[in-house]
């Protein structure tokens, strides 16, 4: 197994999505990118923290690749807007990848370059390394699941 985070807005449609993603394994949202240890979702909607609402994913790379999960994270959000994603604005909504390794940080550098060749407008989103990643409180973990709007697009 392997580990890819992302952060593209509020991390309820972005978990949604992912977990409809072949090789998935296992989504976790959370707070990654600040520098607060242990912040609260309280905290992380102040903006003041340097978190972003983020997703933990586990996948299986027998089934799916990296360079795919970068597809469908350009796929489910918007990465021409600088800090927010449609009505959710500030540092915590921002589009970022934040790489586990050198391999991953090539490859979201090769795929953001093409995105930006493709859409012909500058992409927003910040390649980053991974830093501590710190899951959110339970009741965000599956939300539109728990909710019973699992077919809920963002």
């Amino acid at each position: 197994m392997e580990k890819a985070t992302f952060a593209a807005g509020c991390f309820w449609g972005v978990e949604a999505e992912f977990e409809r993603t072949e090789g998935v394994e296992k989504t976790t949202v959370g707070y990654t990118g600040g520098n607060i240890k242990n912040p609260t979702y309280e905290q992380v909607c102040t903006g003041k923290t340097g978190h972003a609402e983020s997703i933990q994913i586990i996948y299986n790379p027998k089934i799916t690749t990296y360079k795919r999960l970068l597809e469908t994270f350009w796929m489910i959000h918007d990465p021409t807007q600088k800090n927010r994603q449609g009505p959710d604005i500030g540092t915590q909504y921002r589009s970022a990848i934040f790489y586990h390794n050198q391999e991953q940080k090539q490859i979201a550098e090769q795929s953001k370059k093409q995105k930006e060749k493709d859409l012909g407008l500058k992409i927003q989103t910040e390649i980053t390394p991974t830093k501590k990643f710190y899951p959110a409180e339970e009741y965000h973990q599956k939300y539109l699941k728990k909710q019973d709007q699992t077919n809920c697009r963002i």
